[in-house]
C-alpha cells in the first residue's frame, strides 16, 4: 500500500519541480509518504461503511474548544487515505484548535463518486453534534479545512445550506459552518474535468461530464454555489503549478458574485507546504485559521 501510494503521488505531482528557479527546496511525494503519522485520540464511527469514520483529536485544557473539520485530499481516488493528514491534524489541536479528521468513500471505493463521497462528508460533518458534549466541543466555532481535492469538499460542506431538497446531496439540517480554509484546493470541477486531471477522476466523482449531468455540477460545483456569506480564505502555493490555477478559477468567480473571501499566496510554497507544520507556510496557516474563528477574517 505504501509503495502504491509513492507511484500514485508521483504521477498526479511529477510536473511539480523539487528545486525551483528561485531555489527554493519544495516537498515531494516521498517527503508526504514519510510525514509523521500521530494517532487520533479517538477514532469514531458515522456510518456503516468501514471508511465512514473520523480521527478527533482534542486540545488539553478544558474548552469549550473550537473545531476544524478538515478534510483530506488526493484526487478523490481511493489510493489516498486519511494519514497524510494527520500530521497537521494533530499539530492544530496542539495549538488550540480541535480536529474532526475525515474519512470518506472516494472513486475507487464501493459506493464512492457521486452521490457518496458528497453524502459522507456531510454526514460525518453532522456527526460532530453527537460528540460535541462529551468532548466540550465549541459548535458556535466551527470552520471547515481541506488539501486540494479535501479543499473542494470544504468548500462545498459550508455551501450545504444553499442546496435544494430535491437534490441527491442535500442535507435538512446542515451543521453550520462559520468559516472554510481552503489549501492549495481543487474547486474548480468543470475546468478540471475539461483537463481530465488524475486519470479523468472527475468523471468518477460526479459520474460523467457537466453536459451529462448538468444538476450534479450546479450542486456540486463550488464555482457554481454561492457560499452566502461565510468567511473563506483560498491559499494557494506560489509554486504549485498543477492546482494553483484551479484555486484561482474559484476565487476569482467568488469575488466577482460578492462572496466573503481572501486569497493569500504562501510565498514558499508547492502544493503540500500547506500540510506540513515543519514548513515556513505552517504559521500562514495556522493564523489563517484562527482569524477564522475568532472574528471571521483575520
Amino acid at each position: 500500500m505504501r509503495r502504491t501510494f509513492s507511484v500514485l503521488l508521483l504521477f498526479v505531482f511529477m510536473s511539480t519541480p523539487v528545486l525551483t528557479q528561485d531555489k527554493v527546496e519544495l516537498l515531494t511525494e516521498e517527503d508526504l509518504v514519510s510525514f509523521d503519522n500521530p494517532p487520533a485520540d479517538t477514532r469514531i464511527k458515522y456510518g456503516d461503511d468501514p471508511l465512514q469514520f473520523g480521527d478527533l483529536r482534542v486540545p488539553e485544557g478544558d474548552g469549550p474548544h473550537p473545531v476544524a473539520i478538515f478534510i483530506h485530499g488526493g484526487c478523490w481516488l481511493a489510493e489516498y487515505d486519511i494519514s497524510h493528514t494527520n500530521k497537521i491534524a494533530a499539530a492544530l489541536a496542539r495549538n488550540g484548535i480541535a480536529t474532526w479528521s475525515l474519512e470518506y468513500r472516494r472513486v475507487g471505493n464501493d459506493g464512492g463518486g457521486w452521490p457518496g463521497t458528497f453524502l459522507d462528508i456531510g454526514y460525518g460533518a453532522d456527526h460532530l453534534r453527537s460528540l460535541a458534549d462529551l468532548y466540550n466541543l465549541d459548535l458556535g466555532r466551527v470552520i471547515t479545512m481541506g488539501h486540494s481535492a479535501g479543499g473542494h469538499l470544504a468548500i462545498w460542506l459550508a455551501a450545504r445550506l444553499t442546496i435544494p431538497d430535491a437534490s441527491e446531496i442535500s442535507a435538512e439540517h446542515p451543521i453550520p459552518i462559520g468559516g472554510v480554509l481552503a489549501l492549495t484546493p481543487a474547486p474548480d470541477l468543470g475546468g478540471l474535468h475539461e483537463q481530465q486531471v488524475c486519470g479523468h477522476v472527475i468523471d468518477g466523482l460526479m459520474g460523467g461530464s457537466p453536459e451529462q449531468y448538468p444538476e450534479r455540477y450546479r450542486w456540486g460545483d463550488p464555482m457554481q454555489l454561492s457560499v452566502e456569506g461565510v468567511p473563506q480564505i483560498i491559499i494557494v502555493g506560489k509554486y504549485d503549478n498543477d492546482w494553483t490555477p484551479s484555486g484561482l478559477a474559484y476565487f476569482n468567480v467568488a469575488e466577482e458574485r460578492g462572496d466573503n473571501i481572501r486569497l493569500i499566496e504562501a510565498t514558499e510554497s508547492g502544493h503540500f507546504e500547506v500540510i506540513d507544520p515543519d514548513s515556513s507556510t505552517w504559521n500562514i496557516v495556522l493564523d489563517a485559521a484562527w482569524g477564522l474563528l475568532q472574528s471571521g477574517m483575520p
